[in-house]
């Protein structure tokens, strides 16, 4: 017997025109067959419904629509063994064509069946109906764990829109269905070849009645997350002309979406979509997505949706405005992007551009920021200074950043920060020129603290504190780094800790060959421990955190590989120095290029004396020595904390410096108290 003399109806039938509603758009014959040869040059589907002749229902049955020229179409079972199960009484109803919102009924004369599809005459229009609603999509290998009440299901998502989520769910003994609660939240967590992109709470809207497998039908209860902490200052939203757009590939659905972004800011941007088309569920991360600038550049980040809101758009269409916080950015990418944002804003800011050297040599003379005494130290290395910042200012690597107000080719304005610790950059050489009206000084300024504020919350940007060095007796330093401190006044959020500094010469060389109850060893954790409680009484601020002086990080040293690939030098030692076995002091030594900061405090010896009163000036004296000569230093910075130990043992010292730490978890009480120096201006710079 036939495919066709076992299912007679399926011809004889005179189908029922189910589609003369008259919200209806009448297709043509000519459009119809374009949409199905797209179809198949696509290798999609098309949905050959049923109508089942004892029981109230319809069955949908997928089918490849073969190359059409014509009015025959020929449509190949895309399962013909479920065909063939599903067809016993039933009776043709109509094609249906799936496209996003739309649905395309089509009622053709049926002219044969057999095992392997079907034979259709088409009519000369069909009807194009809008769905109402939001798009369904579905889904594939997205792994999915639904918890209540401490159990966890697991199960697949099958289909998927910015509303609601359809799941499939399986239990496992002593596992029941019962177990869950519909008129409870439940939370899931949505993944991809074991990557989160989504966690929530959501509540149940539907399930089915199987026992092993159950399809829950769930809608996300928030439309707002919040990734990071929110900030008081938020990070400068700008409008660009012409407004990128971001490109991604959903990573629940494979679908290519491309879409305008509204505003953008060095830590986020907004989108805009339809709303019958919504995929951007607030919580959803996107692992690849790129901002395209008008298809000539582009750059690549990790994001995540973190709000959705809905606006009235042109006409009598609803759109949805969508927020992104940007999780994580290649660091050359970034700078570039704020760069760009800066310009936007102000033609004449810069942030690591190519800068003439000659230029900015001159400018750091002219403005006195190299001083007579400061040449004279760095004078007789000239040669390595100029190959050091001719890299740093030519070659962008990640570790420098330099902000420039310029006008003309004239540099106004110069700040710079350097990442010397794992988690922490240092902010220096600070300068601006007096003449005329610019106020360059506090422009670059506040190009810095922009770049904090955009930045600190990127892992790859490793920003969780920022350093600065100022003399008590500068002015400008000590409103800022002191101001601030004082106006936060909490040394776990900001501190400043003060160092006497002076040059060692070396007079004599001396090994380390001394026997009795003084030892000199490499520090171990059980030390810094030591360290850390002696520094909690006497400051209680963020000084050791900011330099890696914790247990964990004793033996770090992956940070110095780093600056070694980079082309740069960077070495840090530590040693104990105990008597009878009891701690006295920690010494840092960090070895650098020449004037990688202009007073050379990333290439000194920094000393933590921990027992004031059982350290004599002659054990200092001798350390120094036998250190400067294992480091083959003749002339080395010393900074010796705290400084009340030099003034008890006289040791000279040139002058105080003061080491100021910002906690970037509490950047909003920085940016505030830069934003009122902004508006004030009673700065001398």
């Amino acid at each position: 017997m036939t495919f066709a003399q076992q299912f007679p109806r399926l011809i004889d039938t005179t189908n029922p025109d189910v589609n003369e509603q008259s919200d209806g758009k009448n297709v043509s014959k000519k459009l119809l067959i374009n949409k199905l040869n797209c179809i198949n040059f696509q290798d999609g589907t098309l949905q050959i419904v049923f109508k089942h002749t004892r029981y109230d229902r319809t069955i949908s049955l997928s089918a490849q629509p073969q190359p059409c020229t014509g009015s025959i179409l020929d449509c190949v079972w895309a399962d013909s063994e479920v065909a063939h199960r599903q067809l016993h009484s039933c009776e043709f109803l109509h094609l249906l064509i799936a496209n996003e919102r739309k649905l395309v009924v089509v009622n053709p004369e049926v002219t044969s069946i057999d095992e392997t599809g079907m034979r259709f005459l088409l009519p000369e229009t069909c009807k194009e109906f809008s769905t109402r609603r939001a798009c369904r999509y579905q889904c594939s290998d997205v792994d999915v764990q639904l918890v209540q009440n401490s159990a966890l299901f697991k199960g697949v998502l099958v289909d998927f829109n910015a509303l609601s989520l359809r799941i499939e769910v399986s239990i496992a003994p002593p596992q029941t269905f019962q177990w869950i609660r519909l008129e409870s939240p439940v939370n899931i967590v949505l993944s991809v070849a074991g990557e989160m992109l989504y966690s929530g709470e959501c509540r149940l809207l539907k399930q089915t009645l199987d026992q092993q497998v159950r399809t829950y039908v769930l809608e996300p209860i928030s439309q707002h997350v919040r990734r990071f902490k929110p900030k008081e200052v938020r990070c400068t939203r700008q409008e660009l002309v012409p407004s990128p757009n971001i490109v991604f590939r959903h990573p629940f659905i494979g679908k290519r979406f491309d879409l305008k972004v509204i505003d953008l800011s060095g830590s986020g941007f907004s989108v805009e979509e339809d709303e019958e088309n919504s995929v951007l569920l607030p919580g959803m991360i996107i692992p690849e997505l790129s901002l395209n600038f008008a298809g000539n550049f582009s750059f690549s980040c990790k994001a995540q949706v973190i709000y959705r809101n809905g606006y009235s758009g042109k006409g009598d269409a609803n759109r949805i405005k969508a927020g992104f916080a940007i999780l994580d950015m290649d660091m050359h990418d970034h700078v570039r992007m704020l760069a760009l944002l800066h310009q936007a804003k102000d033609k004449s800011s810069y942030i690591c551009n190519t800068v003439d050297m000659d230029a900015l040599w001159n400018f750091f003379f002219e403005t006195g920021f190299i001083y007579p005494q400061k040449y004279a130290f760095i004078q007789a290395n000239k040669d390595q200074l100029k190959a050091t910042y001719e890299k740093l200012y030519t070659q962008h690597p990640n570790i420098a950043r330099h902000f420039i107000y310029q006008e003309n080719g004239k540099i106004y304005g110069h700040c710079s920060t350097l990442r010397f610790y794992e988690n922490t950059w240092i902010s220096h050489h600070h300068a601006a020129a007096k003449s005329g009206s610019h106020r360059a000084g506090l422009v670059v300024l506040n190009q810095l603290s922009r770049y904090i504020n955009d930045s600190n919350n990127l892992f790859s940007a490793h920003m969780n504190y920022i350093v600065g060095y100022f003399r008590p007796d500068n002015k400008f330093p000590r409103k800022v780094f002191g101001g601030c401190a004082a106006a936060i006044n909490d040394p776990r959020k900001c501190s400043v800790d003060s160092f006497a500094y002076f040059h060692y010469h070396r007079s004599y060389d001396m090994e380390w060959n001394i026997s009795g109850p003084w030892a000199l060893a490499r520090t171990k954790p059980d030390d810094l421990v030591e360290l850390e409680a002696f520094y909690a009484h006497r400051s209680g601020g963020l000084m050791l955190h900011a330099m890696d002086l914790e247990p964990a990080m004793v033996d770090r040293n992956d940070f110095d590989q780093e600056y070694q690939r980079l082309g740069f030098k960077r070495e840090k030692h530590l040693f104990s120095v105990t008597k009878d076995g009891i701690l006295k002091a920690v010494i840092m030594v960090v070895i650098s290029d020449v004037g990688l900061n202009l007073s050379d405090l990333t290439n000194c010896i920094k000393i933590f004396v921990v027992d004031e009163e059982d350290f004599p000036r002659e054990m200092l004296q001798l350390l120094l020595s036998c250190l400067t000569l294992k480091f083959n230093k003749d002339d080395v910075p010393v900074l010796v904390y705290p400084t009340s130990y030099a003034d008890t043992n006289s040791i000279p010292y040139d002058k105080i410096y003061n080491m100021w730490v910002l906690n970037l978890l509490y950047s909003d009480d920085y940016m505030k108290f830069i934003e009122k120096i902004l508006r004030t201006d009673r700065i001398g710079l």
